[in-house]
């Protein structure tokens, strides 16, 4: 009976779930990793994009953190949180430009943006999501920034 169990989990057999699709989650993330390549921009540059009408500044960390400090006019959609309902209450075009940062993205900041190991940034599984949900718009910061001298204006929420 293990034998056979065994076998079935190991062939793929076993409890396959539809709603589950590594193949396909596989093949988006090498495309969204081609388009990412021209969508890193300088602090520089996420500056101005980010205050051209219609961009969207998001934040996917916890709302914790986010509350705790985040970049002015940002909006908070949680990671976990992000899903075809939510995400379009929060941006209903798809077209709209879409500015995302990560804990990564900032140094001497561990409170409110507590560093990940560089292949578990949020950057990536954000941007990978987005683009997965037809957000092709989507600019990523790019560099390691010190907060402290950072020219991106940040604010709590009380």
């Amino acid at each position: 009976m293990k034998y056979w169990l065994a076998l079935a989990l190991f062939s793929g057999i076993a409890h396959a779930n539809p709603a589950i699709d590594m193949k396909g989650y596989l093949e988006v993330s090498r495309e969204a990793a081609a388009h990412r390549q021209s969508r890193l921009v300088s602090e520089e540059e996420f500056l101005r994009l980010s205050r051209e009408p219609g961009t969207v500044i998001l934040d996917a960390r916890s709302r914790e953190r986010f509350d705790e400090l985040h970049v002015k006019d940002a909006i908070n959609l949680s990671f976990p949180d992000i899903a075809i309902d939510s995400l379009q209450a929060a941006i209903p075009d798809k077209r709209t430009r879409i500015l995302i940062y990560c804990n990564n993205n900032f140094a001497n900041a561990e409170g409110p943006f507590p560093a990940k190991i560089a292949r578990a940034s949020l950057n990536l599984s954000t941007y990978i999501a987005l683009f997965s949900y037809g957000y092709h718009n989507v600019y990523e910061l790019g560099p390691l920034i010190d907060i402290k001298s950072s020219k991106l204006p940040f604010v709590s929420r009380p």
